[in-house]
């Protein structure tokens, strides 16, 4: 039986009444990248309120690795429920917020004491993590990179790079924060090509330290193992090495914002693994409650407990509800299964990928690792003129065919696959067969291809 079965044109009339209900009450700046109601989701497959089946590749933005109500999330945040709903960690503290802390300390890599804290969100942990990098080192400057995201509150958005539209008319931004090139060969600073480059956007921070900000006055340098919002872009094996290598170097701290990348997405627990970089603090969120807010940081024990007693926290950080769901996450990722699926869901989109842009001259680039792949669309492969409308065109045609999917890039021309990894085989198929459709109804031979 297939996955899709749409009983009415996407989108259906349900949701069309939502969407101008939604209109006269909600304000505008909350984006939706669909026009699609849904009321319930299993596995990879979500509901929407007109009764059509969809196929989920965007995962909640990534929050649903183990995937739509996942049964032992359920039942772990019902029997929680049922017996504590809020206590607040810093009032009333519970044994399983401890627990979780001793789970994430011993998952993080790093053979030394760590220890860790629970927050609300992605960008919540970012803003911490960063003062605790201050704390503990008493240096003022954080080091980002270009086309990365960190979050959208205030210091969390200063480190965000794309401007519209999470930048504009936000301003003024936190001072102290220095941006450099990402490791994106496709698209590089320097017009160089990797292995001859040499890393050269490695050996030019040395440089900005010397032009722009000291090294001594720098706390840390966050960073992404691999681009989310960015555009999934997955840089040199041994860029993130070498960065790592440059930071000790200094007595910089390395932060690794793994909200997107972590459990299970590119095939490991964390994608700072595929390189054996061993970071000073991990950022996690998104799939860690699967679907419920959470976030974490964890890092060296000494380096965590620089800021003083009542110096870090948050009213519902670590609520028990969502730490309960945390802990079915992690005993479901224990067996490594969703590791290993997620392996077989990029070798899949790798190999069909591989023939699509053989096919289509839309297609510029294809990188990824595990199951978080992206697609890069371009008008003409000489020029590498992004292919923003295209991109946004193609994402409609999926919908409109029963498949949920979600777009990224600086540019906005970037289809990234954020599939839960419970997703069946067949369902892959099906939804990759709906993808290449959507391609083949927009592509256009071009000059330069």
């Amino acid at each position: 039986m297939s996955a899709i079965e749409l009983k009415t044109e996407i989108p259906g009339p349900g949701s069309r009444a939502l969407m101008a209900r939604r209109e006269a009450a909600v304000a505008r700046g909350p984006y939706n990248a669909t026009p699609i109601f849904v009321k319930e989701g299993r596995g990879a497959i979500l509901l929407d309120v007109d009764g059509n089946r969809l196929l989920d590749f965007a995962g909640g933005i990534g929050c649903v690795n183990v995937g739509h109500a996942n049964e032992s999330v359920v039942r772990a945040a019902a029997g929680q429920l049922q017996a504590l709903t809020h206590g607040c960690f810093h009032v009333t503290p519970y044994e399983s917020y401890i627990r979780l802390a001793e789970r994430m300390n011993a998952l993080v890599p790093g053979d030394f004491p760590k220890k860790s804290i629970f927050l609300n969100s992605g960008a919540e942990a970012v803003e911490n993590a960063v003062k605790i990098a201050r704390a503990a080192t008493g240096r003022p400057a954080v080091l980002a990179f270009e086309d990365a995201f960190h979050g959208r509150t205030l210091l969390a958005l200063t480190l965000t790079s794309k401007v519209h539209p999470y930048k504009a008319g936000f301003g003024p931004f936190a001072p102290e924060v220095y941006r450099v090139p990402y490791g994106y060969c496709y698209r590089c600073a320097y017009n160089l090509t990797y292995p001859s480059c040499r890393l050269h956007c490695v050996d030019v921070l040395e440089d900005v330290f010397r032009r722009y900000v000291e090294a001594k006055q720098v706390a840390a340098v966050i960073v992404e193992p691999v681009l989310g919002e960015g555009g999934f872009v997955v840089p040199p094996p041994d860029w993130l090495p070498r960065l790592r290598a440059l930071t000790a170097r200094h007595g910089i701290l390395l932060i690794a914002d793994e909200v997107q990348t972590g459990f299970g997405r590119t095939g490991r627990q964390w994608a700072v693994e595929h390189t054996g970089v061993v970071p000073d603090i991990l950022i996690a969120a998104k799939s860690i409650a699967g679907g419920l807010p959470l976030s974490s940081i964890t890092g060296r024990a000494e380096v965590m407990d620089a800021p003083g007693v009542g110096g870090l926290g948050g009213t519902f950080g670590g609520n028990p509800v969502s730490v309960a769901a945390a802990h079915a996450v992690l005993d479901d990722l224990g067996s490594g299964r969703l590791f290993a699926r997620a392996e077989a869901i990029g070798r899949a989109v790798a190999a069909r990928a591989a023939g699509w842009r053989e096919r289509f001259p839309l297609l510029g680039d294809v990188r990824g690792v595990g199951a978080m792949w992206g697609l890069e669309l371009v008008r003409d492969r000489a020029t590498r003129e992004p292919a923003r409308e295209e991109t946004a065109a193609l994402s409609k045609a999926c919908y409109e065919r029963g498949l949920v999917t979600i777009t990224a890039g600086t540019y906005g021309n970037v289809m990234r696959t954020l599939m839960p990894l419970v997703i069946t085989d067949e369902q892959l198929a099906e939804g990759l067969d709906v993808l290449e459709s959507g391609l083949a109804s927009l592509d256009i031979p071009r000059a330069g291809s």
